[in-house]
């Protein structure tokens, strides 16, 4: 078995990368506070990306099919997911496949899901015949022909990175698009050692901070990694994933979707005045 020691500053830019490229368009993160914008008259647009927003913003020519909106009604981002993969060394998205994403907002809450689906199923209305089965945010829409988990979608070089910046994206992708109460992961900070801010309670002995990847004789690997949860209750995190055996001449796809354990290790208490 061998152990590769990563850096924290390295998963501190993977995921400020994968933070920046999966940004929403304001009229679709926050429907409300956008329509609100633009219920006075607006400048000319002075570029695509604000053509776009304005047309998303001001509805389509399909009468009933739910547009961002701020009322529990899931709709499709125009966002791609996929363009992640464009600065991701080891990583890229399964042939014939897409990443697109829903989007539900009720109030200053909502969330997102994100699905891999063929590239023929890709278009808006294949992708809006599924809004009609949808309900609450846990009932998010479910396209026809789509993977039941995003990480089979993701194929690599198996090298000892590119699990590292799987495990980051699967975390980034599975909350893309959630808003307040709803964004868990967003509210954690990556760490290598323990912040000396605070008491700590441990739950289970943990001597070594430091994030790792492990690979074993089998091709298996582990990755392992810290975080602290700064908002109440502050407490650290370790995750661990775990990769089968990859073998990149069968292309089936599941060499990149880990068992993934999130385990509480510590909770922070403020130290006593002195």
């Amino acid at each position: 078995m061998s152990t590769q020691r990563i850096p924290l500053e390295t998963l501190q830019k993977v995921r400020q990368y994968l933070k920046g490229i999966l940004v929403l368009p304001e009229s679709e993160n926050r429907p409300f506070t956008t329509a609100l914008a633009n219920s006075t008259p607006s400048p000319e647009p002075d570029s695509l990306a604000a053509l776009g927003d304005l047309f998303r913003i001001g509805g389509g020519m399909d009468e009933g099919v739910p547009k961002p909106n701020n009322c529990g009604d899931w709709y499709v981002s125009v966002m791609d997911p996929g363009v992640v993969f464009m600065k991701l060394p080891g990583l890229h998205l399964r042939s014939g496949y897409r990443l697109a994403t829903y989007l539900y907002r009720q109030g200053e809450e909502g969330v997102g899901k994100t699905w891999a689906i063929p590239e023929a199923m890709g278009t808006t209305a294949n992708l809006e015949q599924a809004l009609s089965a949808a309900g609450t945010e846990e009932e998010p829409p479910k396209p026809s022909d789509c993977l039941e988990d995003i990480s089979l979608a993701i194929e690599g070089d198996n090298s000892p990175g590119s699990y590292v910046y799987a495990s980051l994206l699967r975390r980034e992708l599975q909350e893309f698009g959630a808003l307040g109460k709803q964004g868990i992961w967003g509210k954690h900070t990556l760490i290598s050692r323990i912040p000396q801010q605070l008491r700590w309670q441990w739950r289970t002995d943990v001597k070594d901070l430091s994030s790792k990847v492990k690979i074993f004789p089998d091709g298996r690997a582990i990755v392992e990694f810290f975080s602290c949860r700064v908002t109440p209750s502050i407490a650290i995190f370790q995750h661990l994933d775990q990769y089968s055996a990859g073998d990149s001449s069968e292309k089936k796809g599941g060499d990149y979707l880990p068992k993934s354990i999130n385990r509480l290790v510590a909770i922070g208490e403020r130290k006593p005045k002195t």
